[in-house]
């Protein structure tokens, strides 16, 4: 497994879909996922550290998993197939591993919510791991130059006029 880490949830400009894009820690290689906009708008939240009034699916998920007696160890991606990406819960209880099927956008933002790492079998990102010039304002860059961590401000601005512009005909059939 390659560990990655969410390098930016951007809109995509063609189908105006959002797209989750992982990186490598380890490397140069950029998995991009496209996702739907509630589970952009879940991962922008958790971003941002946002709290809700009352428990969101993401954060009663975290709460049940630890009700359990259990913690998230991991998220991985484990497979595309059909065009789409497939994705397991690592759930660790007593000394028993626990898998649970997942899709990519919910396992990475419970693992946002709850601090556990993000990892993507190696297979999967040999074969569709891009390496990416991720055009990133010049804004995002802090004093000393850093351009790796998105404004996540410009981020949940991007989101939310994506969700205020899009139409029911636009999913079409």
């Amino acid at each position: 497994m390659v560990e990655v880490v969410l390098r930016a949830v951007r809109v995509d400009v063609g189908s105006s879909t959002p797209l989750l894009l992982l990186e490598e820690v380890s490397g140069t290689r950029v998995l991009p996922i496209f996702i739907g906009a509630p589970e952009a708008a879940a991962i922008a939240y958790a971003l941002q550290g946002v709290k809700a009034p009352r428990p969101m699916s993401h954060d009663l998920l975290g709460n049940v998993i630890v009700a359990l007696g259990a913690q998230l160890f991991a998220a991985e991606i484990t497979e595309l197939r059909d065009n789409t990406f497939y994705a397991n819960l690592r759930l660790l209880r007593d000394r028993d591993e626990i898998n649970v099927s997942a899709r990519p956008s919910d396992a990475v933002a419970l693992a946002l919510r709850v601090g556990a790492p993000i990892l993507v079998n190696d297979d999967l990102m040999a074969a569709e791991g891009r390496v990416m010039e991720l055009d990133l304002d010049d804004d995002d860059a802090d004093d000393e130059g850093d351009t790796d961590v998105p404004n996540e401000a410009d981020l949940v601005a991007e989101l939310r006029e994506f969700l205020d512009t899009i139409r029911p005909e636009d999913f079409g059939q």
